[in-house]
């Protein structure tokens, strides 16, 4: 039986082999996300990966392979790889309960183009609308629009990542994200999981998930592959 470190070691992993098995394509030692779900991947043993690697990208022009220290092994006529994010883990150590208030509300369908156009403002590049099928949404409204959302991405038994955590411009300074990953950090510990989040190392946002609770914990890196 697998430990939760052992699922933190691999998220997209065991994401794929628990929660969100209804969205896995397997292929041997590596299972990716369905393409218009999640571009992500993981590998078990990065050694057997040439030809999973080669058959999703026959279903996606880029995708990810998320992992702490894992590099797998391409067919260079087929896949290259384009850039590594060097990223780190976050899991809720001592939950901080700040004031909420706002008025924040659990996102329904109705609002996947919404959550998908605020997105690609301020974070272009690879969220799917499927995202939205992932996990809960939440989201704050001004001036009759949606201003300021955090999901719920990678899921296990045993955790739920917090992400998706973005602002309009029009409306930063607000103290909005603050807010929201504390709803949300509070939905997650309601169903008994802990709250993780992933960002690339540097990012100014960490501060902030301190303050609300979080630690560093581990490198959590994205390879970026593209078709050749």
């Amino acid at each position: 039986m697998k430990t939760l470190e052992d699922k933190l070691e691999n998220p997209v992993w065991y994401s794929l082999n628990e929660t969100h098995n209804k969205f896995v394509i397997p292929h041997d030692s590596v299972q990716f996300y369905q393409p218009d779900v999640c571009n992500f991947g993981a590998v078990l043993d990065s050694t057997k990966t040439e030809k999973s690697l080669n058959a999703y990208s026959k279903l996606v022009e880029s995708f990810f392979i998320v992992s702490e220290n894992k590099t797998p092994i391409i067919d260079t006529e087929t896949v290259v790889l384009e850039r590594k994010i060097d990223g780190c883990q976050m899991v809720l150590e001592n939950f901080v309960d700040i004031k909420i208030t706002e008025d924040i509300v659990q996102l329904t369908e109705n609002y996947i183009d919404d959550v998908y156009n605020l997105i690609w403002l301020v974070m272009p590049g690879f969220y799917r609308k499927r995202g939205f099928e992932m996990g809960k949404y939440f989201g704050i409204f001004k001036d009759n629009k949606l201003v300021a959302i955090t999901g719920q991405r990678m899921q296990t038994d045993d955790f739920i990542e917090i992400s998706g955590v973005v602002t309009h411009p029009d409306y930063t300074g607000n103290g909005f994200a603050k807010q929201l990953i504390t709803h949300t950090t509070k939905a997650i510990l309601k169903e008994n999981k802990l709250p993780i989040l992933h960002t690339n190392k540097g990012n100014l946002a960490i501060p902030l998930y301190k303050r609300l609770g979080f630690k560093l914990t581990r490198d959590m890196n994205w390879l970026l592959y593209r078709r050749k």
